[in-house]
Protein backbone atom coordinates (compact mmCIF):
# COMPACT_ATOMS: atom_id res chain seq x y z
CA UNK A 1 0.00 0.00 0.00
CA UNK A 2 1.76 3.46 -1.22
CA UNK A 3 1.26 6.04 1.45
CA UNK A 4 -0.86 9.13 0.62
CA UNK A 5 1.30 12.32 -0.40
CA UNK A 6 0.98 15.73 1.40
CA UNK A 7 -1.13 17.92 -1.34
CA UNK A 8 0.72 19.63 -3.79
CA UNK A 9 4.12 17.38 -3.71
CA UNK A 10 6.12 15.99 -6.59
CA UNK A 11 4.97 12.67 -5.43
CA UNK A 12 1.12 12.92 -5.94
CA UNK A 13 2.21 12.61 -9.73
CA UNK A 14 2.55 9.16 -9.18
CA UNK A 15 0.34 8.47 -6.53
CA UNK A 16 -2.69 9.96 -8.57
CA UNK A 17 -1.67 7.80 -11.82
CA UNK A 18 -0.80 4.41 -9.88
CA UNK A 19 -4.41 4.77 -8.22
CA UNK A 20 -6.14 5.61 -11.43
CA UNK A 21 -4.40 3.30 -13.98
CA UNK A 22 -1.59 1.17 -12.09
CA UNK A 23 -0.69 -1.44 -15.11
CA UNK A 24 -0.33 1.85 -17.34
CA UNK A 25 3.49 2.28 -18.31
CA UNK A 26 5.55 5.34 -16.59
CA UNK A 27 8.74 4.66 -18.31
CA UNK A 28 9.82 3.08 -21.38
CA UNK A 29 13.22 2.81 -23.12
CA UNK A 30 12.08 0.57 -25.73
CA UNK A 31 13.46 -3.01 -24.58
CA UNK A 32 11.43 -2.30 -20.78
CA UNK A 33 9.16 -1.19 -19.10
CA UNK A 34 8.35 0.19 -15.48
CA UNK A 35 4.35 0.91 -14.32
CA UNK A 36 3.10 3.70 -12.46
CA UNK A 37 2.70 0.86 -9.62
CA UNK A 38 5.99 -0.06 -9.70
CA UNK A 39 7.46 3.54 -9.91
CA UNK A 40 4.91 4.46 -6.58
CA UNK A 41 6.51 1.51 -4.70
CA UNK A 42 9.81 2.83 -5.18
CA UNK A 43 9.08 6.20 -4.30
CA UNK A 44 8.29 4.06 -0.77
CA UNK A 45 11.00 2.12 -1.22
CA UNK A 46 13.29 5.06 -1.94
CA UNK A 47 12.52 7.04 1.32
CA UNK A 48 12.50 3.80 3.26
CA UNK A 49 16.59 3.36 1.74
CA UNK A 50 17.11 7.19 2.68
CA UNK A 51 16.52 6.63 6.28
CA UNK A 52 18.50 4.40 6.61
CA UNK A 53 21.71 5.89 5.42
CA UNK A 54 21.40 9.38 5.79
CA UNK A 55 19.93 12.16 8.73
CA UNK A 56 16.44 13.98 8.25
CA UNK A 57 16.54 16.60 5.86
CA UNK A 58 20.03 16.36 4.63
CA UNK A 59 20.19 16.99 0.57
CA UNK A 60 20.88 13.91 -1.78
CA UNK A 61 22.11 14.79 -4.89
CA UNK A 62 22.20 12.24 -8.22
CA UNK A 63 25.32 12.37 -11.05
CA UNK A 64 25.58 10.91 -14.02
CA UNK A 65 23.44 10.20 -17.67
CA UNK A 66 19.92 9.26 -17.07
CA UNK A 67 18.97 6.12 -15.86
CA UNK A 68 15.85 5.03 -14.22
CA UNK A 69 17.64 5.53 -10.52
CA UNK A 70 17.05 9.07 -11.53
CA UNK A 71 13.37 8.73 -11.77
CA UNK A 72 13.07 7.40 -7.88
CA UNK A 73 15.06 10.47 -6.64
CA UNK A 74 13.02 13.17 -8.33
CA UNK A 75 10.22 12.01 -6.49
CA UNK A 76 11.71 9.84 -3.64
CA UNK A 77 14.25 12.40 -2.39
CA UNK A 78 11.71 15.36 -1.68
CA UNK A 79 8.58 12.61 -0.58
CA UNK A 80 11.44 12.11 2.03
CA UNK A 81 11.86 15.78 2.97
CA UNK A 82 14.92 15.91 1.91
CA UNK A 83 16.55 18.45 -1.10
CA UNK A 84 17.53 17.11 -4.33
CA UNK A 85 20.06 17.90 -6.15
CA UNK A 86 20.59 17.03 -9.66
CA UNK A 87 24.44 17.68 -10.88
CA UNK A 88 25.84 17.78 -14.06
CA UNK A 89 28.37 14.94 -15.13
CA UNK A 90 29.35 17.22 -17.58
CA UNK A 91 31.01 19.13 -14.86
CA UNK A 92 34.85 18.66 -14.17
CA UNK A 93 34.82 16.93 -10.52
CA UNK A 94 35.85 20.04 -8.95
CA UNK A 95 33.29 22.09 -9.89
CA UNK A 96 31.24 18.69 -8.80
CA UNK A 97 32.68 18.45 -5.50
CA UNK A 98 32.41 22.92 -4.46
CA UNK A 99 28.40 21.84 -5.62
CA UNK A 100 28.06 19.17 -3.05
CA UNK A 101 30.42 20.95 -0.63
CA UNK A 102 27.75 24.43 -1.00
CA UNK A 103 24.67 22.15 -0.44
CA UNK A 104 25.81 20.54 2.13
CA UNK A 105 24.78 16.60 0.45
CA UNK A 106 25.37 14.11 2.22
CA UNK A 107 24.59 11.25 -0.28
CA UNK A 108 25.46 11.35 -3.86
CA UNK A 109 23.33 8.72 -5.83
CA UNK A 110 24.34 7.97 -9.71
CA UNK A 111 26.58 6.46 -12.10
CA UNK A 112 30.08 4.91 -11.28
CA UNK A 113 32.68 5.97 -13.19
CA UNK A 114 31.14 9.62 -12.73
CA UNK A 115 31.06 8.61 -9.01
CA UNK A 116 34.74 7.64 -9.43
CA UNK A 117 35.41 10.92 -10.80
CA UNK A 118 33.79 13.15 -7.84
CA UNK A 119 35.78 10.61 -5.29
CA UNK A 120 38.78 11.22 -6.51
CA UNK A 121 38.61 14.70 -5.84
CA UNK A 122 37.26 14.20 -2.31
CA UNK A 123 36.79 10.58 -0.84
CA UNK A 124 35.05 11.10 1.86
CA UNK A 125 31.73 12.12 -0.34
CA UNK A 126 29.82 9.18 0.44
CA UNK A 127 28.02 7.28 -2.38
CA UNK A 128 25.29 4.72 -3.79
CA UNK A 129 25.92 3.29 -7.61
CA UNK A 130 22.86 2.51 -9.22
CA UNK A 131 23.35 -1.16 -8.69
CA UNK A 132 23.79 -1.12 -5.45
CA UNK A 133 21.06 1.38 -5.33
CA UNK A 134 18.96 -1.45 -6.91
CA UNK A 135 19.37 -3.30 -4.48
CA UNK A 136 18.99 -0.91 -1.51
CA UNK A 137 15.37 -0.65 -3.00
CA UNK A 138 14.45 -4.78 -3.19
CA UNK A 139 15.76 -4.73 0.62
CA UNK A 140 14.04 -1.41 1.47
CA UNK A 141 10.55 -1.95 3.75
CA UNK A 142 8.40 0.27 2.57
CA UNK A 143 6.86 2.73 5.04
CA UNK A 144 5.74 6.11 3.52
CA UNK A 145 6.95 9.28 4.80
CA UNK A 146 9.37 10.30 7.03
CA UNK A 147 8.76 13.89 7.53
CA UNK A 148 5.86 15.99 6.73
CA UNK A 149 6.26 17.55 3.14
CA UNK A 150 4.03 20.51 2.49
CA UNK A 151 3.74 22.03 -1.53
CA UNK A 152 6.22 25.37 -0.50
CA UNK A 153 8.92 22.77 0.80
CA UNK A 154 12.30 22.90 -1.20
CA UNK A 155 12.58 20.19 -3.54
CA UNK A 156 14.88 20.12 -6.26
CA UNK A 157 18.27 22.69 -6.16
CA UNK A 158 19.36 23.08 -9.44
CA UNK A 159 22.99 24.61 -9.80
CA UNK A 160 22.40 27.36 -12.87
CA UNK A 161 25.32 29.34 -14.64
CA UNK A 162 24.00 32.73 -14.31
CA UNK A 163 26.66 35.78 -15.32
CA UNK A 164 28.95 35.77 -12.44
CA UNK A 165 31.65 33.32 -11.98
CA UNK A 166 30.24 31.41 -9.35
CA UNK A 167 27.27 29.20 -10.19
CA UNK A 168 24.20 29.78 -8.27
CA UNK A 169 21.70 27.22 -6.70
CA UNK A 170 18.23 27.85 -7.66
CA UNK A 171 15.89 26.61 -5.07
CA UNK A 172 12.55 24.79 -6.64
CA UNK A 173 9.60 23.39 -4.52
CA UNK A 174 6.83 21.07 -5.02
CA UNK A 175 4.82 24.48 -5.47
CA UNK A 176 7.03 26.06 -8.56
CA UNK A 177 7.62 22.84 -10.08
CA UNK A 178 4.07 21.68 -9.82
CA UNK A 179 2.85 25.32 -11.70
CA UNK A 180 5.47 24.67 -14.28
CA UNK A 181 3.56 21.64 -14.87
CA UNK A 182 0.34 23.68 -14.68
CA UNK A 183 1.68 25.97 -17.01
CA UNK A 184 2.26 23.70 -19.88
CA UNK A 185 -0.45 21.80 -19.75
CA UNK A 186 -2.48 24.89 -19.89
CA UNK A 187 -0.63 26.29 -22.66
CA UNK A 188 1.18 22.79 -24.68
CA UNK A 189 -1.58 20.37 -23.43
CA UNK A 190 -0.93 16.66 -23.37
CA UNK A 191 -2.65 14.47 -25.82
CA UNK A 192 -4.53 11.29 -24.08
CA UNK A 193 -2.37 9.06 -25.78
CA UNK A 194 0.78 10.76 -25.63
CA UNK A 195 4.27 8.83 -25.02
CA UNK A 196 7.06 11.45 -24.73
CA UNK A 197 10.53 10.82 -25.59
CA UNK A 198 13.00 12.74 -23.83
CA UNK A 199 16.91 13.17 -24.92
CA UNK A 200 18.18 15.67 -22.44
CA UNK A 201 19.93 15.32 -19.03
CA UNK A 202 17.82 14.76 -15.96
CA UNK A 203 20.12 17.29 -14.33
CA UNK A 204 18.54 20.26 -16.20
CA UNK A 205 15.30 22.12 -15.30
CA UNK A 206 13.95 20.80 -18.91
CA UNK A 207 13.16 16.99 -16.59
CA UNK A 208 9.97 19.38 -15.66
CA UNK A 209 8.59 17.50 -18.39
CA UNK A 210 9.03 14.24 -17.15
CA UNK A 211 7.01 15.63 -14.38
CA UNK A 212 4.62 16.82 -16.95
CA UNK A 213 3.78 13.71 -18.61
CA UNK A 214 3.51 11.99 -15.32
CA UNK A 215 0.89 14.10 -13.85
CA UNK A 216 -1.27 13.39 -16.62
CA UNK A 217 -0.79 9.72 -16.67
CA UNK A 218 1.34 9.50 -19.59
CA UNK A 219 4.58 7.35 -19.72
CA UNK A 220 8.05 8.67 -20.58
CA UNK A 221 10.32 7.47 -23.57
CA UNK A 222 13.85 7.86 -21.32
CA UNK A 223 17.37 8.00 -23.89
CA UNK A 224 20.72 8.51 -21.91
CA UNK A 225 21.57 11.31 -24.71
CA UNK A 226 20.73 12.04 -28.36
CA UNK A 227 21.92 9.76 -30.50
CA UNK A 228 20.02 9.97 -33.84
CA UNK A 229 19.80 6.75 -34.90
CA UNK A 230 19.18 5.33 -31.21
CA UNK A 231 16.26 8.20 -30.75
CA UNK A 232 14.71 6.63 -34.32
CA UNK A 233 14.85 3.00 -32.52
CA UNK A 234 13.31 4.40 -29.82
CA UNK A 235 10.50 5.89 -31.21
CA UNK A 236 9.84 3.42 -33.25
CA UNK A 237 9.75 0.94 -30.20
CA UNK A 238 8.00 3.08 -27.80
CA UNK A 239 5.42 4.80 -30.57
CA UNK A 240 6.54 7.81 -29.18
CA UNK A 241 4.28 10.74 -30.21
CA UNK A 242 6.06 13.82 -29.25
CA UNK A 243 9.72 15.00 -27.66
CA UNK A 244 11.77 17.84 -26.87
CA UNK A 245 15.24 18.53 -29.09
CA UNK A 246 17.09 21.55 -29.21
CA UNK A 247 18.34 22.79 -32.13
CA UNK A 248 21.79 20.62 -32.35
CA UNK A 249 19.63 17.42 -32.35
CA UNK A 250 16.75 18.68 -34.59
CA UNK A 251 19.52 18.54 -37.29
CA UNK A 252 21.16 16.04 -37.16
CA UNK A 253 18.27 14.41 -36.83
CA UNK A 254 17.43 15.55 -40.00
CA UNK A 255 21.02 14.85 -41.50
CA UNK A 256 20.51 11.35 -40.75
CA UNK A 257 17.23 10.99 -42.73
CA UNK A 258 18.96 12.79 -45.77
CA UNK A 259 21.49 10.01 -45.41
CA UNK A 260 19.19 7.18 -44.34
CA UNK A 261 15.62 8.18 -45.48
CA UNK A 262 14.39 4.76 -45.11
CA UNK A 263 14.31 5.51 -41.49
CA UNK A 264 11.52 7.95 -41.93
CA UNK A 265 9.16 5.28 -41.05
CA UNK A 266 10.66 4.78 -38.01
CA UNK A 267 9.00 7.95 -36.85
CA UNK A 268 5.70 7.43 -38.03
CA UNK A 269 4.17 7.64 -34.74
CA UNK A 270 5.91 11.13 -34.01
CA UNK A 271 3.26 13.98 -34.17
CA UNK A 272 5.03 17.22 -32.08
CA UNK A 273 8.53 18.44 -31.50
CA UNK A 274 9.31 21.06 -28.76
CA UNK A 275 12.19 23.08 -28.53
CA UNK A 276 13.21 26.05 -25.90
CA UNK A 277 16.56 28.27 -24.39
CA UNK A 278 16.42 29.93 -27.86
CA UNK A 279 14.67 30.32 -31.54
CA UNK A 280 15.39 27.94 -34.00
CA UNK A 281 16.62 29.04 -37.24
CA UNK A 282 13.76 29.34 -39.35
CA UNK A 283 15.87 27.49 -42.45
CA UNK A 284 15.61 24.55 -39.46
CA UNK A 285 11.87 24.71 -38.63
CA UNK A 286 11.03 24.82 -42.37
CA UNK A 287 13.10 22.02 -42.99
CA UNK A 288 11.66 20.01 -40.00
CA UNK A 289 8.41 20.67 -41.15
CA UNK A 290 8.62 19.58 -45.17
CA UNK A 291 10.65 16.47 -43.73
CA UNK A 292 8.56 15.41 -41.01
CA UNK A 293 5.05 17.23 -41.17
CA UNK A 294 4.86 17.62 -37.08
CA UNK A 295 3.72 19.96 -35.05
CA UNK A 296 6.24 22.28 -33.50
CA UNK A 297 5.92 24.50 -30.18
CA UNK A 298 8.27 26.73 -28.20
CA UNK A 299 9.09 27.27 -24.35
CA UNK A 300 10.55 30.47 -23.04
CA UNK A 301 11.81 29.89 -19.74
CA UNK A 302 14.74 29.07 -17.57
CA UNK A 303 15.90 27.28 -13.96
CA UNK A 304 14.55 30.30 -12.12
CA UNK A 305 11.30 29.84 -13.45
CA UNK A 306 11.25 25.36 -12.67
CA UNK A 307 10.70 25.05 -16.43
CA UNK A 308 8.94 27.26 -19.83
CA UNK A 309 6.26 30.10 -18.93
CA UNK A 310 6.00 31.57 -22.28
CA UNK A 311 4.91 29.27 -25.44
CA UNK A 312 4.35 29.65 -29.23
CA UNK A 313 2.54 26.98 -30.48
CA UNK A 314 1.51 25.13 -32.76
CA UNK A 315 -0.75 27.05 -34.74
CA UNK A 316 1.59 30.11 -34.74
CA UNK A 317 4.42 28.19 -36.16
CA UNK A 318 1.88 27.14 -38.98
CA UNK A 319 1.02 30.60 -39.88
CA UNK A 320 5.09 31.76 -39.27
CA UNK A 321 5.64 28.52 -41.50
CA UNK A 322 2.88 29.58 -44.49
CA UNK A 323 2.80 33.09 -43.91
CA UNK A 324 4.32 35.48 -41.63
CA UNK A 325 7.90 34.29 -40.62
CA UNK A 326 8.68 36.71 -38.56
CA UNK A 327 6.63 35.34 -35.73
CA UNK A 328 8.95 32.53 -35.74
CA UNK A 329 11.46 34.76 -33.95
CA UNK A 330 8.84 35.49 -30.97
CA UNK A 331 9.04 33.52 -27.80
CA UNK A 332 5.25 33.32 -27.30
CA UNK A 333 2.71 34.06 -25.22
CA UNK A 334 2.79 33.52 -21.08
CA UNK A 335 0.78 31.12 -19.90
CA UNK A 336 -2.23 31.23 -17.93
CA UNK A 337 -1.29 32.07 -14.37
CA UNK A 338 1.76 33.89 -15.98
CA UNK A 339 2.37 37.83 -15.88
CA UNK A 340 5.15 39.30 -18.10
CA UNK A 341 6.51 42.88 -17.74
CA UNK A 342 9.18 44.60 -19.52
CA UNK A 343 10.90 47.36 -17.07
CA UNK A 344 13.58 49.52 -17.36
CA UNK A 345 16.51 50.30 -14.92
CA UNK A 346 14.42 51.61 -12.55
CA UNK A 347 11.64 49.08 -12.71
CA UNK A 348 9.32 51.24 -14.23
CA UNK A 349 7.03 49.88 -16.87
CA UNK A 350 7.69 50.45 -20.75
CA UNK A 351 5.22 50.61 -23.29
CA UNK A 352 4.61 48.06 -26.21
CA UNK A 353 7.30 47.54 -28.48
CA UNK A 354 9.92 49.07 -26.42
CA UNK A 355 13.15 46.76 -25.42
CA UNK A 356 13.87 46.22 -21.71
CA UNK A 357 14.38 43.74 -18.89
CA UNK A 358 12.25 40.68 -19.42
CA UNK A 359 10.23 40.29 -15.52
CA UNK A 360 7.90 37.48 -14.94
CA UNK A 361 5.24 36.80 -11.95
CA UNK A 362 3.91 33.53 -11.34
CA UNK A 363 3.75 30.91 -9.08
CA UNK A 364 6.72 29.20 -10.55
CA UNK A 365 9.20 31.52 -9.65
CA UNK A 366 11.99 29.85 -7.58
CA UNK A 367 12.19 30.69 -3.58
CA UNK A 368 15.29 31.97 -4.10
CA UNK A 369 19.03 31.36 -4.42
CA UNK A 370 21.06 28.86 -1.96
CA UNK A 371 22.85 30.77 0.64
CA UNK A 372 22.91 33.86 -1.14
CA UNK A 373 20.23 36.37 0.31
CA UNK A 374 21.30 39.45 -1.46
CA UNK A 375 21.40 37.80 -5.00
CA UNK A 376 18.03 36.39 -4.32
CA UNK A 377 16.50 39.94 -3.33
CA UNK A 378 18.16 41.47 -6.98
CA UNK A 379 16.80 38.64 -8.92
CA UNK A 380 12.75 38.70 -6.83
CA UNK A 381 11.90 42.02 -6.49
CA UNK A 382 8.11 42.65 -5.48
CA UNK A 383 7.73 38.82 -7.05
CA UNK A 384 8.72 39.71 -9.87
CA UNK A 385 11.66 37.70 -11.18
CA UNK A 386 14.04 40.14 -13.01
CA UNK A 387 15.36 37.50 -15.56
CA UNK A 388 18.48 39.53 -17.14
CA UNK A 389 17.27 39.15 -20.64
CA UNK A 390 16.08 41.96 -23.14
CA UNK A 391 12.68 41.73 -24.68
CA UNK A 392 9.88 43.80 -25.86
CA UNK A 393 5.88 42.91 -25.66
CA UNK A 394 4.17 43.58 -28.70
CA UNK A 395 0.29 43.18 -28.46
CA UNK A 396 0.60 40.53 -25.63
CA UNK A 397 3.85 38.47 -27.73
CA UNK A 398 6.77 38.28 -26.75
CA UNK A 399 10.19 38.51 -28.31
CA UNK A 400 13.22 38.13 -26.44
CA UNK A 401 15.71 40.77 -27.75
CA UNK A 402 19.34 39.72 -26.26
CA UNK A 403 20.30 37.20 -24.06
CA UNK A 404 21.43 37.29 -20.78
CA UNK A 405 24.16 39.78 -20.78
CA UNK A 406 27.33 37.69 -21.47
CA UNK A 407 26.00 34.38 -21.68
CA UNK A 408 27.09 31.99 -23.87
CA UNK A 409 24.82 29.11 -24.79
CA UNK A 410 26.61 26.45 -26.71
CA UNK A 411 24.57 23.20 -28.08
CA UNK A 412 21.78 24.04 -25.00
CA UNK A 413 24.66 24.84 -22.38
CA UNK A 414 25.23 27.54 -20.50
CA UNK A 415 28.44 29.23 -20.07
CA UNK A 416 29.57 31.88 -17.92
CA UNK A 417 31.74 34.21 -19.26
CA UNK A 418 33.68 35.42 -16.05
CA UNK A 419 33.54 31.89 -15.07
CA UNK A 420 35.63 30.65 -18.37
CA UNK A 421 38.03 34.62 -18.06
CA UNK A 422 39.22 33.40 -14.55
CA UNK A 423 40.38 29.72 -15.25
CA UNK A 424 42.26 31.21 -18.49
CA UNK A 425 43.50 34.36 -16.16
CA UNK A 426 44.94 31.57 -13.54
CA UNK A 427 47.24 30.58 -16.45
CA UNK A 428 50.90 33.23 -16.39
CA UNK A 429 50.75 33.65 -19.75
CA UNK A 430 47.69 35.53 -19.94
CA UNK A 431 47.76 39.35 -19.35
CA UNK A 432 44.04 40.23 -19.53
CA UNK A 433 41.58 38.24 -21.43
CA UNK A 434 37.76 38.99 -22.37
CA UNK A 435 35.41 36.14 -23.13
CA UNK A 436 32.44 35.82 -25.51
CA UNK A 437 30.06 34.06 -27.76
CA UNK A 438 30.51 33.72 -31.40
CA UNK A 439 28.01 32.13 -33.79
CA UNK A 440 28.22 28.77 -35.17
CA UNK A 441 25.94 26.85 -37.45
CA UNK A 442 26.26 23.53 -35.39
CA UNK A 443 26.56 24.74 -31.77
CA UNK A 444 24.67 27.84 -31.99
CA UNK A 445 27.25 29.96 -30.01
CA UNK A 446 31.38 28.46 -29.45
CA UNK A 447 33.16 30.34 -26.37
CA UNK A 448 35.76 32.49 -27.78
CA UNK A 449 38.67 33.42 -25.61
CA UNK A 450 40.00 37.01 -26.60
CA UNK A 451 43.37 37.33 -25.31
CA UNK A 452 46.26 39.65 -24.32
CA UNK A 453 49.13 37.62 -24.07
CA UNK A 454 51.90 38.70 -21.71
CA UNK A 455 54.53 37.50 -24.41
CA UNK A 456 52.29 37.52 -27.97
CA UNK A 457 55.74 35.32 -30.07
CA UNK A 458 55.33 32.57 -27.41
CA UNK A 459 52.51 32.22 -26.36
CA UNK A 460 51.63 28.20 -26.43
CA UNK A 461 47.97 28.25 -26.90
CA UNK A 462 47.75 24.64 -26.20
CA UNK A 463 49.29 24.57 -23.26
CA UNK A 464 46.64 27.58 -21.76
CA UNK A 465 43.86 25.08 -23.16
CA UNK A 466 45.07 22.57 -21.51
CA UNK A 467 45.84 24.57 -18.15
CA UNK A 468 42.10 25.37 -18.74
CA UNK A 469 40.59 22.41 -19.61
CA UNK A 470 42.27 20.89 -15.99
CA UNK A 471 39.91 23.28 -14.16
CA UNK A 472 36.22 23.59 -16.77
CA UNK A 473 34.03 21.42 -17.90
CA UNK A 474 35.01 20.37 -21.60
CA UNK A 475 31.97 22.54 -23.05
CA UNK A 476 33.14 25.90 -21.16
CA UNK A 477 36.60 25.60 -22.46
CA UNK A 478 37.08 28.45 -25.37
CA UNK A 479 37.43 26.60 -28.85
CA UNK A 480 38.58 29.62 -30.64
CA UNK A 481 41.40 32.31 -29.46
CA UNK A 482 42.04 35.37 -30.34
CA UNK A 483 44.85 37.28 -29.79
CA UNK A 484 44.78 40.91 -29.61
CA UNK A 485 47.40 44.20 -28.61
CA UNK A 486 44.62 45.12 -26.00
CA UNK A 487 40.81 44.84 -25.18
CA UNK A 488 38.31 47.50 -25.81
CA UNK A 489 37.22 49.42 -22.92
CA UNK A 490 34.79 52.27 -21.60
CA UNK A 491 35.52 55.34 -19.59
CA UNK A 492 35.55 53.52 -16.43
CA UNK A 493 37.97 50.70 -17.74
CA UNK A 494 35.30 48.45 -18.20
CA UNK A 495 35.90 45.77 -21.51
CA UNK A 496 33.36 46.74 -23.71
CA UNK A 497 32.17 43.05 -25.07
CA UNK A 498 29.65 44.49 -27.71
CA UNK A 499 32.58 46.05 -29.41
CA UNK A 500 34.41 42.98 -29.61
CA UNK A 501 30.95 41.16 -30.72
CA UNK A 502 31.00 43.71 -33.32
CA UNK A 503 34.27 42.95 -34.87
CA UNK A 504 33.01 39.18 -35.23
CA UNK A 505 29.99 40.62 -36.87
CA UNK A 506 32.09 42.55 -38.95
CA UNK A 507 34.75 40.00 -39.86
CA UNK A 508 34.34 36.44 -38.70
CA UNK A 509 37.95 35.53 -39.43
CA UNK A 510 39.33 37.24 -36.91
CA UNK A 511 39.00 34.15 -34.13
CA UNK A 512 40.04 31.82 -36.39
CA UNK A 513 39.29 28.27 -37.24
CA UNK A 514 37.46 26.47 -34.30
CA UNK A 515 39.79 24.21 -32.35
Amino acid sequence: MSSEPSPGTLDGFVRSAAASRPSAPALLDGRRARTFAELDDRIDRTIAALDGLVGPGVAVAALGPNEWGWIDAYYGVPASGRLLVPLNHRLHAVELADMVRRAAVGLVLGDPDHLARLCAVDDAIPTVDWSAWDALLDAASPRGTSAAVTSTDPAWLLFTSGTTAAPKGALLSHLSLSASVAASDAARPVDVDDVYAYPFPLCHVAGYNVLQRHANGRPVALLDGFEAPRFCDVVEATSATSCSLAATMLASLLDLLDAEPERRGQLATLRSIAYGASPMPTALLRRADAMLGVDLGQGYGMTELSGNAVFLDAATHRRGLDADPSILSAAGVPAPGVEVRIVDDDGADLADGQVGEITVRAPQVMLGYLDDPEATASAIVDGWLRTGDLGRLDDGVLRVVDRRKDMIITGGENVASLEVEEAVMSHPAVARVAVIGVPDARWGENVCAVVVPVDADGFDVDAVETHVRSRLAGFKVPRHWWLVDALPVNATGKVTKAELRRRVADDPSVVGPRR
